[in-house]
């Protein structure tokens, strides 16, 4: 038998009320290697992230007390950079969309496969482990001058903060200005995904959503291509 690594994979946290769900979850994390902590009620999961043991949080919708939008909001708020994949039969477009909004990185509708879940989690984990791209070099996105090392775009005296996933998406297409990139090229360098012809889900739609509320025009729609950054 191999030999084990001596370094620990992260911990994880799931919070979700129905225990057959939360207890299936928190074996095959185990089985992967990962350290998960189930916790059942809104409250408890909102104030065992709060702790900032975990290198995720895999969050249902519907819990008791606060629901998981509300706790994605303010996990959020408290920890910008926290890792957060919500988890919920809750699929309709509003709801991602809402989720989201809210700040997860990842959205998985219920019912869903292990084996595409434990893919979501691992890509999300690998881009929480590593700088964005082209991290230290600012760049023009219309008006606004993105700062990648200070997580920001600046226009003036107005700022608007951005996560690491957003400053890796617009990192990409900066590097490209004037040519497209197709969403599976997103997928791939930005999400970490693998196999992307198998992999169904809007999250590039949503985060370029997300990205033109913040900043406004600069970022065209190729329709049936991809994305490109205005020259």
């Amino acid at each position: 038998m191999a030999a084990m690594s001596d370094a620990p994979k992260p911990e994880i946290l799931v919070v979700e009320d129905e225990a057959p769900i939360r207890e299936g979850l928190c074996d095959v994390l185990v089985y992967h290697g990962y350290r998960p902590t189930g916790v059942a009620t809104g409250d408890g999961g909102l104030a065992e992230a709060l702790t900032g043991r975990y290198a995720l949080v895999v969050l249902d919708v519907m819990l008791p007390g606060l629901d998981g939008f509300e706790i994605c909001r303010r996990l959020r708020a408290a920890r910008p950079f926290q890792p957060i994949v919500m988890l919920t039969a809750k699929g309709a477009e509003d709801d991602i969309v809402r989720g989201f909004r809210e700040g997860a990185d990842d959205y998985v509708p219920k019912p869903f496969s292990i084996r595409e879940l434990m893919v979501r989690i691992e890509a999300v984990l690998r881009r929480a482990g590593r700088a964005p791209l082209d991290a230290q070099q600012g760049f023009a996105v219309g008006r606004w001058r993105v700062e990648p090392g200070e997580r920001r775009a600046v226009d003036g005296g107005e700022a608007v903060e951005l996560t690491p996933r957003e400053l890796e998406v617009l990192a990409l297409l900066a590097r490209e200005r004037g040519r497209t990139v197709s969403r599976d090229r997103l997928l791939q360098e930005v999400w970490g995904f693998g196999n992307v012809e198998h992999i169904h889900t809007r999250t590039v739609d949503m985060h370029i959503a997300k990205l033109r509320k913040k900043l406004g025009d600069g970022i065209s729609t190729v329709r049936g291509e991809g994305y490109r950054l205005d020259a």
